[in-house]
């Protein structure tokens, strides 16, 4: 009979009943106010393309001692047009809203949904760490 009662007092503390904990929620943040800036090197092509220099590694002693006997120490991705106006627009000072309707008025309705399109393609990025969202009211990153 101890056995099981010790099971359960197990099972509520590993899901987390402890009873009296807080959880702090995070505060809901609206992709549209954030500002979006670059974190990776990159290069303008001729036709107007952006392609980014990812770096193949990120460990600290893998970069300080193979990286320099590398003939190509990153990774190049091109973008389309698309990608690359987005792109282009990530400084910093830009909202995601402001970017969707520049894309908006410069494509017309080649970009539809805009939003959505904008939502999945700065999400990827900001996964992978290739731009960092910025909250408009605040410097600290969202």
């Amino acid at each position: 009979m101890q056995l099981h009662v010790d099971a359960v007092w197990l099972l509520k503390l590993y899901v987390g009943g402890r009873g009296n904990v807080k959880r702090t929620k995070p505060n809901p943040v609206n992709l549209l106010d954030l500002k979006p800036r670059r974190e990776v090197s990159w290069e303008a092509e001729t036709s107007g393309t952006v392609v980014l220099l990812i770096p193949k590694f990120r460990n600290r002693f893998v970069v300080r001692w193979l990286v320099p006997m590398l003939a190509k120490p990153n990774v190049r991705l091109k973008l389309d047009v698309f990608g690359s106006f987005v792109w282009n627009q990530c400084d910093g000072r830009t909202a995601v809203s402001e970017i969707a309707e520049r894309m908006r008025s410069t494509f017309g309705t080649a970009v539809e949904p805009v939003y959505d399109r904008v939502a999945l393609f700065l999400g990827r990025l900001d996964r992978e760490h290739f731009v960092s969202m910025e909250d408009s009211d605040s410097s600290m990153p969202a």
